[in-house]
């Protein structure tokens, strides 16, 4: 099936399983972007609010007093969403929405795959890949005797 151990799939499985459990990684590793843009999000949100809070300063040292009251007040440490600064839009949907489908996911994975990760893509590797091309190598420890042959004729 596949070349590593790790990422065969378990005796019994069959194709629409390890298909099906493929997909819900996929749609967690999509929800696993979500969650890098949020931090993303959260960084440049705190960025431009201190970077805010200079231009308070900057305006007021160029006698910009009440636009710089005006700012300072109405944006400089304002929530993002009602009652929430980015940190906490972040721990929300760490402890909340996140959580639930990296459950779910593992669930998933532990029921149908023996916990395994990865065996849909293990399977298109072992498919998709170039026995004896360079930098087509079943895995970094193992290489076939072909990707050998070809590396000592180089």
């Amino acid at each position: 099936m596949t070349d590593e151990p790790l990422h065969q799939r378990p005796e019994g499985a069959s194709d629409a399983t390890v298909e099906a459990v493929g997909k819900v990684s996929e749609a967690f590793e999509a929800i696993e972007e979500v969650r890098g843009r949020l931090y993303g999000l959260h960084r440049l949100v705190g960025t431009a609010d201190l970077a805010l809070g200079e231009a308070v300063e900057l305006l007021r040292k160029a006698g910009h007093e009440e636009l710089a009251d005006t700012v300072d007040r109405e944006m400089v440490g304002r929530n993002v969403l009602p009652g929430m600064w980015t940190f906490q839009v972040v721990e929300t949907f760490d402890e909340g929405y996140y959580a639930e489908f990296r459950r779910i996911e593992k669930l998933v994975r532990d029921q149908l795959m023996d916990g395994r990760r990865h065996v849909y893509e293990a399977e298109m590797k072992t498919r998709e890949r170039t026995h004896g091309q360079p930098g087509h190598e079943p895995s970094p420890e193992v290489l076939d005797p072909q990707d050998l042959q070809a590396d000592s004729l180089s």
